[in-house]
């Protein structure tokens, strides 16, 4: 690098005019025919996958697929110092589970690879070198020390903290000597007085005077590892990423990658910057809340079709909130231009309701029922394991029926491992005393459901058990239906609350409620 600077104090030439507008017609979403849609989504991997970061992700993915174009992951892990082991996969296994694999990635490699920062640190080094060459952009010497205190300086004075400038204007001959004893600056770009106008797709026409407010920003660390902006208008160029759909955060910072664009002498992509997904209350999402992470959903039974519809449902770019989009429909109805400034409120507590939707129509598909069956059974040996008496209940035809009868009562699969519904794979262990406190005519009760069992020629179905269940209490004097009911509940399930007392009949089958009773009768 100190070689290249002093061969660059020779060659210095006046930068480039800037501030050029960067207009487009408002109605434009910026596809212009015969050029491809690539868009990126490109997580810092310092943190697992959250809510916020699936949203952006997913808009990324539902505007490329509408318009037939390419969904990139790429990972920006410039800052070596705070990556957390794990997370870059963490990211990838998560776009995978949501149903939203990226075209191109780390993992699957493409033609822009590679798709990791740290790997790319020639390409950096080289749009630097050309930055220096025309003067826009010149080495800092200055010592973190002197930088920290520029810091304290303007929040003792209740000022915004800004770098001062102080080696934007260094002779050649001060550069030369600085060189010989630190010979690996920091890079700065020099931001020029008139950043240029640039017409977002979601907020509009923007100007930020970015030059009035801050320093000039480093753009390649001592260490010769890039700032974020830097990198990612070189990542973009190259990539050939003809749209960033990004946080609204980083709408401020868009007029100063705008001034690297043209100083590099690149065609800017077309910018749309999303409203920020809130908390109910307008709070901000935030990673110490461990519950906004996708692992923590996953783990939790979500499925990934109830996420990306309740965080597509909350905001905006569709023409009607409804519940229970598909992937598909998310697609064909996504529209950009419907996409407001106002944040998105996500209410977290209505995400049951979603996956209650998601989960009766997975339910619904007989191939994807045969999947819902093999998890079932999973959680089933995973929760009970060895107090699972009759392995029976592992049966895929007792499984799916199972599945059938509490679809629309469940919100998730796990619902069904939860104690409330314990008796559909143990039996309960309940006493003779247990049922007399509830009624004196066990024996009598007990008997009459046995004969109901062995009626010929009777299909017992719900709604027929229904009816000759309410038989069953005719001619008991001083007991009630409703105390039949109770009894007969807990004798099959050891519960006081439950499903109707005919759907757990045919939930466990006649041989198994057969079984329960006549126990109940030899106790």
């Amino acid at each position: 690098m100190a070689t290249l600077l002093k061969r660059l104090l020779r060659l210095r030439t006046p930068p480039a005019a800037l501030g050029r507008s960067v207009g487009r017609h408002e109605s434009s979403l910026g596809i212009d025919p015969g050029t491809a849609v690539r868009v990126r989504f490109a997580p810092s991997p310092t943190g697992f996958l959250h809510l916020g970061g699936l949203r952006t992700a997913l808009y990324n993915y539902i505007f490329a697929k509408k318009h037939q174009g390419s969904f990139i992951l790429r990972l920006e892990d410039t800052d070596q110092s705070r990556l957390v082991p794990g997370a870059a996969e963490n990211i990838e296994d998560m776009l995978e589970w949501a149903g939203i694999p990226p075209d191109e990635s780390p993992r699957r490699g493409g033609p822009a690879g590679p798709y990791q920062q740290s790997q790319r640190l020639a390409l950096y080094a080289q749009a630097t070198e050309a930055l220096l060459k025309t003067g826009a952009a010149y080495p800092c010497f200055c010592s973190p020390q002197r930088l920290e205190l520029l810091k304290k300086e303007a929040l003792r004075s209740h000022q915004t903290p800004r770098y001062d400038n102080r080696c934007r204007n260094l002779s050649q001959e001060q550069v030369a000597q600085k060189l010989a004893k630190d010979p690996k600056p920091a890079i700065r770009f020099r931001l020029e007085e008139e950043a240029p106008a640039f017409q977002d797709l979601v907020y509009g026409w923007s100007r930020h005077e970015v030059a009035s407010v801050e320093g000039d920003p480093v753009i390649l660390k001592s260490d010769g590892f890039p700032t974020y902006h830097l990198a990612c208008v070189v990542d973009d160029h190259h990539m050939g990423i003809s749209h960033v759909l990004r946080g609204s955060e980083w709408l401020v910072s868009t007029s100063k990658h705008l001034l690297l664009y043209q100083a590099l002498g690149w065609q800017p992509p077309h910018f749309a910057h999303l409203p920020l997904l809130l908390n109910r209350d307008g709070s901000k999402l935030s990673k110490r809340q461990g519950d906004i992470f996708l692992e923590h959903f996953a783990a939790a039974g979500f499925l990934p079709e109830a996420l990306l519809d309740i965080i597509t449902n909350c905001g905006s770019g569709f023409a009607e909130n409804q519940m229970g989009r598909t992937l598909p429909e998310l697609i064909a109805q996504f529209d950009l231009t419907r996409i407001t400034c106002h944040s998105a409120l996500l209410d977290l507590e209505k995400l049951p309701e979603f996956n209650r939707l998601h989960l009766r129509r997975l339910v619904s598909s007989e191939s994807q029922r045969h999947h819902l069956v093999g998890q079932l059974q999973a959680l089933v040996e995973k929760t009970f394991g060895s107090r699972l008496q009759d392995r029976d209940v592992l049966d895929p035809a007792y499984v799916e029926r199972i599945i059938l009868l509490r679809q629309g009562h469940i919100c998730r699969l796990q619902d069904l491992v939860s104690p409330a519904y314990s008796y559909l794979w143990t039996r309960p262990a309940v006493g003779r005393a247990q049922l007399g406190a509830i009624s004196e005519k066990v024996d009598v009760i007990a008997e009459r459901l046995l004969r109901l069992l062995e009626k010929s020629g009777v299909s017992l179905t719900q709604d027929v058990l229904n009816g000759e269940l309410k038989k069953l209490s005719e001619g008991l004097e001083g007991t009630k239906h409703s105390n039949v009911m109770k009894l007969l509940r807990v004798a099959l399930s050891g519960q006081l609350q439950g499903p109707p007392v005919a759907e757990m009949m045919v939930s466990l089958g006649p041989t198994e409620v057969r079984e329960r009773i006549q126990k109940v009768l030899s106790s």
